[in-house]
C-alpha cells in the first residue's frame, strides 16, 4: 500500500498495538501488503488483530477485491460508480461463489474462513497455448482428470468440430479478459463444470457456443459475442459478470434454477435471455448449492430500497409530491379567498321577475325564522349538522376537502396478503439479478408454463423489457424498465407475477400492457413518465394494480378496455396527459381508495361500453372533469369525492347508463353533474351556461376542453382501437357481467359549492334523480334544459343556490316529487315544461315559490308553498292541468301580495282546493 490509509478510532485496539512500540496507523500501512491468505493468518491472532485487519476495507481489502481476475466491481455493469457496503464481504462472497461448482464445496451457511483456503488433493493443473504442453483445448481436455484446471494462455484457440466435456474441469483464461478467445462449441457431458476469463464467440457451424442438458456450469467473469448459451433442464447455471453482447442471448428450458448475478446483456436480435418450459421434476446436485446462495442474497421483502434512477431527465424523475405542489398552488390562484372559484360570473337565469342581489338581501335579513313554516328537510339534509365534535360536514364546509394518500409499503402489502408472500418465495426458475439489459430487441422473455425472478436489474432502450406468456410466472423486484420502444413489461396468455418496487417509465408504449387471461399482482411501482399509458388492461387481462404512484404519462395512467377487469385499489395516479383512468370498450373493473388528482383531461374517463365499479376515490384538482361517462358508458360510481376540478364534477351523456350513488361532488369550477345529449353541438354553450338569454365569461376556457375531450375519444379510437383490436373478446364474454340496467340512476349524492349549476340535465333519454342534497352552488340547484323523456326529480333537498332550485325549460317531461327546496336566492321552482309538481316543500326561496308559465301540460298537487318574496303559485299563459290541494304560507307579515296567482282568462286550468295561511290565522280556500 503505497499512501496513508484512513484512519478510524480504535481505543482498545491502539493500546494493544503501541505494546509493540509501533503506532496505529504504521500497522495499517504494514498489514496493507499483506496478501490475502496472509491477512487471514493475522484475523486469527486475536481480536486487536481482527480488529486491524478488518478496518483495512477501504484499501487493501479494495485492492484484493478490484485486482482479482476472476470478478470485477461488486455493483458492474449498472453501478459501477457506487462503493460496496464492504469490500471484504463481496470478495468473500466471490470467492464462495466461485467454488459452487464443486460437488463437495463447503456449505454457505458456515462461519469459518479456513475452507476459503481448502484445496482438492490430487488436483492438476494443465497449461494450454504456444510453447505450453499442450497448444489445443481439445487435446488438453483429452487428458484431463476430475476437477482438474486448464489455464489457457492468450491467443485464438479454434475447434472445427464440437467438443465433449466429459469429466468435472475449470478452463481459466490467463491474462485479462479478452486475451483468451474460444471459438468453440462445447457440450457439457459431466456434473459439473467452470469457466473464467474467457471471451466465447461462435464457430462456423453453431451459433451455439456451450451447452448443458443435466450438468451444472458456472461462468466467471466471461464475455459471449454473438454466441448463445444453452441450459436444458436437469442442467443449471451460475453466471456471473458476464457479458453478452452483438447478438448474443441465453436459452432455457425447463430449468429448475440458474442464476445471473452482476451481467451485461446488449445488443440482442430476440430476447436476452429466453426461459421455456415448466420446471422439470428432476434435480441435479448443484441446486441446493444454488438455492443457498438465493437464500443468502441480500434482497429482504421488508427494506424499502431506493430505485435506481440512470440517465434521466429531472423531470422526469421529479418528486410527484412537488410538482402536485406547485399545481395545486396554480389551482389556488384562481380562486377567491373563500375558496370559491371565480372564472364564471354570476348572473341571474331564472326569469324576469326573479329580484335583484340588494333586495334579496335585505328580504333574508327582514325574515325570521319565527315567520317560517316547521318542515322537514328532504334527501340528504342529515348532512348539513355539524358532528358530535362541532366540525362541519363536508356538504357545509367552504372549503374543498384534503386528501394526502399514505401509500403503503411492500411490507404493509405482504402482511395484508400472506397469499401474494407465499407467491413471491416460492417462485424459482432463472433468476436475474444486478444486471443490466440496453440496446436490443428484448430483455427477458417467458413462456409456456416457465418461471422467473428479476432483481434489481435496469431495462433500458429495448423493445420491450419483459415478456411473460402462455401460464409462465414472474417476480420483478427493484428493477428499472425504461426507454422501451413498446410496452415496458408485457404479460399475455394467463401469465402471472408479482410486480413491486420497480421503476417503469418512459417507455413508448405502456408501462405495463396485461392481456387475455393474464392475473399479476402489481404494487408500490413508479410508473410514470411513459408516451402513452402507464398501466393498460384489455382482453379479459385481469390483476391487482395497489399502492402504486403512476403520474406524468401521456395517456391514461390505467386504461382498461376490450373486457380487462382488474382491481385498482390505494394508487395515487397524478399529473397525466390525459385520463386519469379510462375505462373503455366494454372495459369493467373494481376501482376504489385512489387519489386521482391533476389530470389534463377526465380524473376517470368511462365510455362505449366501459362498466367498472368506481368506489371511494378521490378524484381532486384535474384540468378538466372530474368523472366523465361517454357515449354508451355505464358503471356503479358510488361514494367518491369528486372536488376542484376546472371543468365539471361528473359529465354525462345521455346515452349512457351510469349509477351515481352517494358521491361528493363539491368545489368544481362548473357543473357539478351534466348530463347532455349525444353528438350536441350545442353542448359548449351549454356548459358556458348561456340559455335563455344568459352570459358567462370563459368561453374560450370551456371551447378548449371540449376540444381536449373530443380529443381524447379520437385518440382512444383511432389508435388504441387499431393497436388492440385483435385482442376483442367475443359478444357473450363481455357482457356476461353486465348489470342490467335500464335508466341512468342519480342517488345519495351531494352536489355542493360548484361554480355553475348543481346539476345541468339537457337529455334525450330517461334520468332518475332521488334523494341528492343540492346545495350552496353558484348557478340554479337544478336546471332542466332538454328532457325528451322523462326526468324524475324525486325527494332531493335543494337549498341555498345562487339562483333558483329548480329551473325546467320548454319541451321538457319532468316529474318533481316530494323535493324540498329551500331557501335559494331566486324562485324555488321555474317550471315552463310538461310534468308534475307533487307533494314539494317550497319554503324560504327569494323569488316565486312557484311559476309556471307556457303553453304546456303540469299538474301541481298537494305542495307546501311559502316565499320569502313575490307570489307562492304563478300560473301565467295558456297553462292545461290541475292546480289542487296545494297549501301556501304567508311569509313575513308585511307580505302583501297575493299567494296564488293565476290567469282568469285561462279556462283549461282547473284551480281547487288550494289553502292560503295569513298571520292573522285566517285561511282563504281557493
Amino acid at each position: 500500500m503505497r499512501g496513508s490509509p484512513p484512519t478510524s478510532d480504535f481505543p482498545v485496539l491502539a493500546v494493544a498495538m503501541e505494546v509493540g512500540c509501533l503506532p496505529v496507523e504504521l500497522w495499517r500501512v504494514i498489514l496493507a501488503y499483506l496478501p490475502l491468505p496472509d491477512l487471514g493468518r493475522c484475523c486469527q491472532v486475536c481480536r486487536s488483530w481482527r480488529e486491524l485487519v478488518l478496518s483495512l476495507d477501504n484499501t487493501r481489502w479494495r485492492q484484493l477485491c478490484l485486482r482479482c481476475p476472476e470478478c470485477r466491481h461488486p455493483n458492474w455493469p449498472s453501478q459501477p460508480e457506487q462503493e460496496p457496503p464492504s469490500w471484504r464481504e463481496a470478495l468473500k462472497l466471490h470467492t464462495m461463489v466461485t467454488r459452487t461448482w464443486t460437488q463437495n464445496g463447503p456449505d454457505h451457511q458456515a462461519s469459518a474462513c479456513l475452507h476459503l483456503f481448502k484445496r482438492r488433493k490430487n488436483r492438476r493443473v494443465w497449461h494450454v497455448g504456444p510453447g505450453c504442453e499442450y497448444e489445443t483445448v481439445r487435446g488438453a481436455l483429452g487428458v484431463v482428470g476430475p476437477y482438474d484446471r486448464l489455464v489457457l494462455h492468450p491467443g485464438v484457440y479454434e475447434e472445427p468440430a464440437e467438443i465433449f466435456l466429459k469429466v468435472p474441469v475449470e478452463l481459466v483464461g490467463l491474462g485479462s479478459l479478452g486475451e483468451v478467445s474460444l471459438l468453440v462449441c462445447m457440450e457439457q457431458q459431466c456434473p459439473t463444470a467452470r469457466l473464467c476469463n474467457l471471451v466465447f464467440m461462435p464457430p462456423w457451424f453453431s451459433t451455439v457456443v456451450y451447452k448443458t442438458s443435466w450438468g451444472h456450469i458456472q461462468l466467471d467473469n466471461c464475455n459471449f459475442e454473438g454466441a448463445q448459451l444453452q441450459v436444458r433442464g436437469p442442467g443449471t447455471c451460475q453466471a456471473r459478470f458476464c457479458s453478452f453482447s452483438q447478438g448474443s442471448s441465453v436459452h432455457l428450458v425447463g430449468v429448475v434454477l440458474s442464476l445471473f448475478d452482476s451481467c451485461d446483456f446488449s445488443g440482442s436480435d430476440t430476447a436476452s435471455v429466453t426461459v421455456e418450459g415448466p420446471l422439470v421434476s428432476e434435480r441435479n446436485w448443484a441446486c441446493k448449492y444454488l438455492a443457498a446462495l438465493v437464500r443468502n442474497f441480500p434482497c429482504d421483502l421488508s427494506v424499502n430500497k431506493p430505485l435506481r434512477h440512470t440517465g434521466l431527465q429531472a423531470q422526469a424523475t421529479a418528486d410527484p409530491e412537488v410538482q402536485a405542489d406547485r399545481r395545486i398552488g396554480d389551482w389556488q390562484g384562481r380562486t377567491d379567498a373563500s375558496g370559491q372559484c371565480t372564472v364564471i360570473e354570476d348572473r341571474c337565469s331564472d326569469g324576469e321577475k326573479s329580484l335583484e342581489e340588494e333586495d334579496r338581501e335585505k328580504i333574508k335579513k327582514s325574515v325570521t325564522l319565527n315567520y317560517k313554516i316547521q318542515c322537514d328537510q328532504h334527501g340528504l339534509s342529515h348532512l348539513l349538522k355539524p358532528a358530535s365534535d362541532g366540525s362541519l360536514p363536508a356538504a357545509s364546509t367552504l372549503e374543498p376537502p384534503s386528501v394526502a394518500l399514505e401509500l403503503l409499503t411492500l411490507q404493509q402489502e405482504l402482511d395484508r396478503d400472506p397469499e401474494a408472500l407465499r407467491f413471491v418465495t416460492s417462485v424459482l426458475g432463472c433468476i436475474v439479478r444486478r444486471s443490466l439489459f440496453r440496446d436490443g430487441k428484448g430483455g427477458v422473455y417467458l413462456s409456456n408454463y416457465a418461471q422467473a425472478r428479476l432483481e434489481d436489474n435496469i431495462f433500458r432502450g429495448l423493445n420491450y423489457g419483459v415478456r411473460c406468456i402462455q401460464n409462465s410466472v414472474i417476480v420483478m423486484l427493484r428493477n428499472e424498465v425504461c426507454k422501451c420502444r413498446a410496452s415496458g413489461v408485457f404479460l399475455r396468455l394467463s401469465a402471472q407475477g408479482f410486480i413491486a418496487e420497480n421503476d417503469i417509465h418512459s417507455n413508448g408504449e405502456a408501462g405495463l400492457d396485461i392481456r387475455k387471461g393474464a392475473n399479476p399482482i402489481i404494487v408500490c411501482n413508479k410508473i410514470h413518465s411513459g408516451l402513452r399509458s402507464g398501466v393498460v388492461v384489455l382482453g379479459n387481462g385481469k390483476g391487482s394494480v395497489r399502492s402504486n404512484r403512476i403520474y406524468n404519462n401521456k395517456e391514461a395512467g390505467v386504461y382498461i378496455l376490450f373486457g380487462g377487469n382488474p382491481v385498482v385499489s390505494g394508487n395515487q395516479i397524478s399529473q397525466g396527459l390525459a385520463a386519469g383512468i379510462a375505462i373503455n370498450e366494454n372495459g369493467r373493473g373494481i376501482i376504489v381508495e385512489n387519489v386521482i388528482k391533476e389530470n389534463q383531461w377526465g380524473g376517470v374517463d368511462i365510455r362505449r361500453g366501459g362498466d367498472p365499479i368506481l368506489r371511494n376515490n378521490y378524484i381532486c384538482h384535474g384540468y378538466s372533469d372530474g368523472v366523465v361517462v361517454g357515449e354508451r358508458g355505464r358503471g356503479l360510481i358510488e361514494g367518491n369525492h369528486v372536488y376542484c376540478n376546472k371543468g365539471c364534477g361528473v359529465w354525462v351523456m345521455s346515452s349512457s347508463l351510469p349509477q351515481l350513488l352517494g358521491n361528493f361532488i363539491t368545489h368544481n369550477c362548473m357543473y357539478g353533474l351534466a348530463v347532455f345529449c349525444r353528438k350536441d353541438m350545442e353542448n359548449i354553450e351549454a356548459r358556458e351556461g348561456n340559455w335563455n338569454g344568459q352570459e358567462w365569461i370563459g368561453r374560450d376556457e370551456i371551447g378548449v376542453e371540449e376540444e381536449g375531450r373530443e380529443e381524447q375519444e379520437n385518440m382512444h379510437e383511432e389508435r388504441e382501437l387499431f393497436a388492440w383490436e385483435n385482442d376483442e373478446d367475443s359478444e357473450d364474454e363481455r357482457n356476461s357481467s353486465s348489470r342490467s340496467v335500464s335508466v341512468a340512476l342519480v342517488e345519495n349524492n351531494c352536489l355542493s359549492y360548484n361554480g355553475a349549476v348543481g346539476l345541468y340535465v339537457k337529455s334525450s333519454e330517461p334520468l332518475n334523480v332521488f334523494a341528492n342534497m343540492v346545495n350552496n352552488n353558484r348557478g340554479t340547484g337544478i336546471g332542466v334544459l332538454q328532457s325528451c323523456q322523462l326526468t324524475r326529480l324525486v325527494t332531493n333537498c335543494i337549498l341555498k343556490n345562487g339562483r333558483g332550485g329548480v329551473t325546467v325549460e320548454k319541451d321538457c317531461r319532468v316529474e318533481l316529487r316530494g323535493n324540498g327546496i329551500y331557501d335559494n336566492s331566486s324562485h324555488g321552482i321555474h317550471f315552463l315544461g310538461n310534468g308534475q309538481i307533487v307533494e314539494n316543500d317550497v319554503i324560504g326561496n327569494g323569488g316565486y315559490g312557484i311559476q309556471v308559465a307556457g303553453n304546456i301540460d303540469v299538474k301541481l298537487l298537494r305542495n307546501r308553498v311559502q316565499p320569502c318574496q313575490g307570489c307562492g303559485i304563478s300560473v301565467s299563459g295558456p297553462v292545461k292541468g290541475a292546480v289542487r290541494d296545494n297549501q301556501l304560507f304567508q311569509g313575513h307579515p308585511g307580505h302583501k301580495n297575493n299567494l296564488l296567482l293565476t290567469d282568469p282568462a285561462n279556462d283549461t286550468c282547473v284551480v281547487r282546493n288550494n289553502s292560503i295561511f295569513v298571520h292573522d290565522s285566517r285561511c282563504q280556500m281557493l
